[in-house]
């Protein structure tokens, strides 16, 4: 069980989504601006707003994964809030191992990603059903 969190950059990232072994989901935790801005292919939508209440289903979702990818626009506030919050459930959880090894959060965030070329989906799926990288 992952007791705290670190930052990965975008090509670690894509390097780890390259990986055939991987058990990775990325959680992007921005508000409103999902809908209108672009999102990584893949990611799972759980808005910082309503995050703390939705953390039980969070970690239903992830059943099978082994890391986890949190990002906000700028990964500044809501990415690492969202992540230390996680990672607090979890070590507080007593009734069973969830299996997430490696928690995460993405270096500059969306807006790093998009402006260093990196792919991006623009549907308005809460679990995004493009395949990422």
């Amino acid at each position: 069980m992952a007791s705290r969190f670190s930052y990965i950059t975008p090509s670690q990232l894509i390097s780890l989504q390259q990986r055939r072994n991987t058990k990775l989901a990325i959680v992007d935790v921005r508000d409103d601006e999902r809908s209108y801005d672009a999102h990584i292919a893949g990611s799972l939508h759980y808005a910082s707003c309503s995050f703390y209440e939705r953390i039980p289903d969070l970690v239903r979702s992830l059943q099978g994964k082994d890391s986890v990818v949190f990002h906000c626009a700028l990964s500044q506030v809501r990415g690492p809030a969202c992540a230390k919050a996680f990672v607090d459930y979890l070590s507080q959880k007593k009734d069973d191992d969830d299996g997430i090894k490696e928690v995460m959060v993405l270096e500059r965030g969306f807006q790093g990603w998009e402006a260093s070329g990196r792919p991006v989906c623009h549907c308005t799926e809460i679990l995004c059903k493009s395949e990422s990288i």
